[in-house]
C-alpha cells in the first residue's frame, strides 16, 4: 500500500485560529475555557466553556458568501485554507480527479436548525424560512464547500461518528489514499453549536422554549 504523509496542517481552536498559536498555546498550558459568550448560561449549573474566540472568517471566505455558510462550514473552509497554504499545493498543476474531500462533524449546521427554528417560533408558526437553510444545515455541506472553492472532483464526503468525527475522517483519508483511490485528501473536522442571537431573542419573548 501506498505510504502516506501530512503536507499541510491548519486549525481554529479555543486556544488559537491558527496553527502557530495553537501550538504555541498548547506549549505554554494555556486553557481555552472561558464564560459561555455563545448564549444566555445564567440558568445553567456550568456557565464556562471552551470556545473559539476572536474568529475571523473574511480570512478565507468572501464577505458575500458568508450568509452561505453555518459557522461549521466557516470553521471548516479557514483550516483546510491555512493547510493548503502551508502545504504551497497548486491544484492546477495536478489531477483533481484524483483529490478528495473527507471532512468529519457529528452535527452539521445545528446553529441555523436552531435559528431557523426559532424564528419559525417568534413569527407564530408563518412558514418562511431563509433560502440557505438546507445548505446550511447538511452534515456534507463543508465538505462540499471545501471542494467547490478548489474545483476538486474526488472523493467527497463527510463522517459522523460524535466525538471521533474527525478522527473518522482522517483515518479514511489514509485508507484510500493507501488503497490508491486517492492521490491526495483534505481532511479533518469541525462543529459549532448555539446562536448568540437565537437565544437572546428567544429570551425577550418566551420563557420556556421546545423543539
Amino acid at each position: 500500500m501506498k505510504r502516506v504523509v501530512i503536507t499541510g496542517l491548519g486549525a481554529i481552536t479555543p486556544i488559537g485560529n491558527n496553527l502557530r498559536d495553537y501550538w504555541e498555546a498548547l506549549l505554554r498550558g494555556k486553557s481555552g475555557s472561558g464564560p459561555i459568550t455563545k448564549f444566555n448560561a445564567s440558568r445553567f449549573k456550568t456557565q464556562f466553556a471552551c470556545e473559539v474566540k476572536d474568529f475571523n472568517p473574511l480570512i478565507a471566505i468572501d464577505a458575500a458568501n458568508l450568509k452561505k455558510y453555518d459557522l461549521y462550514t466557516q470553521y471548516a473552509l479557514v483550516a483546510a485554507d491555512e493547510a493548503i497554504r502551508q502545504a504551497q499545493i497548486q491544484f492546477d498543476a495536478l489531477n483533481k480527479k484524483r483529490i478528495g474531500v473527507i471532512w468529519g462533524t457529528s452535527n452539521g449546521g445545528i446553529s441555523t436548525t436552531e435559528q431557523e427554528y426559532g424564528d419559525y417560533k417568534l413569527n407564530e408558526g408563518i412558514p418562511r424560512f431563509n433560502p440557505y437553510f438546507i445548505p446550511k444545515r447538511i452534515n456534507n455541506i463543508a465538505a462540499g464547500a471545501i471542494s467547490i472553492k478548489y474545483d476538486l472532483h474526488g472523493i467527497n464526503f463527510t463522517t459522523a461518528s460524535a466525538c471521533a468525527s474527525s478522527n473518522t475522517a482522517i483515518i479514511n483519508a489514509l485508507n484510500y489514499i493507501r488503497w490508491g483511490k486517492a492521490d491526495m485528501i483534505i481532511t479533518g473536522g469541525s462543529g459549532s453549536i448555539h446562536h448568540r442571537e437565537f437565544h437572546r431573542r428567544i429570551q425577550r419573548r418566551t420563557r420556556y422554549f421546545y423543539f
